[in-house]
């Protein structure tokens, strides 16, 4: 029972089992002595060196919102109208001495929607503005 136990183990482990090759690399990838070796490949990988991100502090806060002047910018991500909308009637609710112009931009296109004369409005006519991303 040992030698059997013994002899299934040797099968197993390969050490009872002698297989000759002139090449040990080409046997390794499965080839046959003799047969030319596969070019070396060399891959570099695609997603690059990201630039350095340049910081910028945020602006600061309004020491109060009476008699100032707010953008609400619409991107035109799904559900940001809505969402504008509610900030738009809490702000003249809560807010009647605050001044609210809303703005809309095209249809999901990010801040890139927004042109650049409405920044240039935005920075001469507004103390501040909420631009609705989306998600």
């Amino acid at each position: 029972m040992k030698l059997r136990i013994a002899v299934i183990a040797m099968l197993c482990l390969g050490v009872g089992v002698g297989l000759t090759t002139s090449d040990k690399a080409s046997y390794a990838q499965g080839k046959k002595a003799g047969e030319p070796a596969m070019p070396v490949i060399t891959v570099y990988n695609p997603m690059g060196t990201p630039p350095p991100i340049t910081l910028k502090p945020q602006a600061p806060r309004l020491d109060k919102l009476d008699g100032k002047t707010i953008y609400f910018l619409n991107t035109g991500f799904i559900g940001t109208d809505r969402l504008m909308a509610e900030m738009s009637d809490w702000f003249k609710a809560n807010y009647p001495q605050t001044k609210i112009v809303y703005k809309d931009g095209s249809a999901g296109a990010g801040l890139d929607s927004l042109s650049e004369a409405l920044w240039k409005e935005i920075e001469q006519n507004g103390d501040a503005a909420i631009v609705g991303l989306g998600h």
